[in-house]
């Protein structure tokens, strides 16, 4: 990770860490590092999800990529993937998402992507990082004439809704969905696509008020989707996080079908048309045990990344693979989008229920989720690393190895983001894997 980008762009809880100042700056080093490259005046877009202190960063972000003298054209609401998808249409050299996508509504974030839709490569990000925390004299202003534009693309929904629909085929009439649009930014989309690809949909969480994103709804939220899907008697119901880029379901019976259960339904019925690039899915090490099994069963290759979506697209666009994802809802295709898209997953989703004639939940059955416990262990800065140089704790870790053999697994990180050591552990005996992760913790916790 870089100083001020982490794997999925800058974050913080806006405007006391993510400050407006920062945002400037962030939008002058782009702009700048942008125009030695593209050889023109540099064109920016910029979509953000429903936060409050949305509006307050994009008008940092604007006036700092304007003040430079590149052209900052205002997308307005709209899913991240969307930003990904309008660089291109756009011509853009760039494109600005503000969000903290699950995140609670006190942080926001900023994620940029190239001209070409994909997330910057580190040695951009790394020129930004470098202009801004070590020459930022070098950021010239410009005045008079010279001064950037702001342009506000008043049909960015419709070219991003249009777009959906056009990656989905099939009769979905005969599909009932509810649809929790987290208060986010699927807010101003969910609506046009689904009902646009003949669903009959009713729209939970769908009334954004700035303080509302991802408040007790959306994926990482699903009650009140599982129990509006059994009231109401629905197909299915999908679910998204507050920039749209995830996406997860819950059967007619109100189970939920995460990222992995996802990945094996698209990657059966992928293989099955012939459209599964490699027989292969790219999939991150926290993926369920239960996949690599579907995997091996359906005689599908599964690659595996470090966690991150970021991880998951370098391997894919590295051996030329179009499905992969993480359990989180981060499902990325290829064939259709540059980035996790939360709502090209949810139609998709739909499409092969309509294409199967098969209901969610036999859809789902093609994996066995494992039970799963995670058990987070905060360490100090002094004790980063420690844990896989200290015997006590590499000896527990082998003899949980070798307790559960090729029905189980342990798997300890350090969290990217935060001060945290994650031990998790699967296995069929959810009684044994929780024994065996506290035991873990505690002596990680003794270090």
């Amino acid at each position: 990770m870089g100083r001020l980008f982490g794997t999925d762009g800058a974050r913080g809880v806006a405007i006391t860490e993510l400050t407006c100042e920062l945002a400037m700056q962030i939008g002058r080093a782009a702009a700048m590092v942008l125009a030695g490259e593209c050889g023109h005046t540099p064109k920016m877009i910029i979509g953000k999800d429903t936060r409050i202190s949305g509006d307050v960063l994009e008008a940092a972000l604007a006036a700092g990529i304007c003040s430079v003298g590149a052209n900052a054209h205002i997308l307005g609401v709209v899913p991240t993937p969307a930003v990904a998808m309008l660089v291109k249409k756009y011509g853009a050299d760039a494109g600005v998402m503000i969000s903290a996508s699950h995140n609670s509504v006190e942080f926001n974030g900023i994620k940029l992507f190239s001209g070409s839709g994909f997330k910057l490569p580190d040695k951009t990000e790394q020129e930004i990082e470098a202009l801004i925390l070590d020459t930022p004299e070098k950021m010239q202003l410009k005045d008079g004439c010279d001064i950037g534009r702001m342009v506000f693309e008043e049909n960015a929904v419709n070219d991003y809704v249009d777009y959906i629909k056009s990656a989905v085929a099939g009769d979905m009439s005969g599909i009932k969905a509810v649809i929790d649009c987290a208060n986010g930014s699927a807010s101003a989309t969910a609506h046009q696509i689904f009902e646009g690809i003949g669903a009959q949909c009713e729209f939970i969480s769908c009334e954004p008020d700035g303080t509302n994103i991802n408040e007790n709804c959306g994926s990482t939220h699903l009650g009140n989707l599982q129990k509006a899907v059994k009231e109401r008697g629905a197909d299915i119901g999908i679910a998204f996080d507050g920039d749209a880029d995830r996406c997860l379901a819950v059967d007619e019976n109100g189970e939920i079908i995460d990222g992995d259960k996802l990945l094996a339904i698209f990657s059966r019925y992928m293989k099955d048309c012939g459209k599964l690039k490699n027989d292969t899915c790219v999939v991150t090490v926290m993926s369920n045990i239960g996949f690599f099994k579907f995997a091996e069963s359906e005689n599908v290759n599964a690659k595996i990344t470090a966690v991150g979506d970021r991880y998951v697209l370098e391997e894919m666009l590295k051996n030329g693979y179009n499905l992969g994802g993480e359990q989180s809802g981060h499902i990325i295709m290829l064939d259709h989008a540059n980035t996790g898209d939360g709502e090209l997953t949810g139609a998709k989703l739909l499409e092969i229920m309509a294409a199967a004639g098969k209901k969610a939940s036999e859809l789902a059955a093609c994996m066995e989720s494992y039970p799963q416990v995670l058990v987070n262990v905060k360490i100090t800065a002094d004790k980063k690393g420690m844990w896989s140089k200290t015997a006590a704790v590499t000896e527990a870790i082998a003899k949980v190895e070798q307790a559960l053999g090729a029905d189980g697994r342990i798997l300890v990180r350090e969290s990217g983001t935060e001060p945290l050591v994650r031990v998790m552990l699967e296995g069929k005996n959810t009684e044994e894997i929780t024994a065996f992760a506290n035991e873990v913790a505690a002596l990680i916790e003794q270090m």
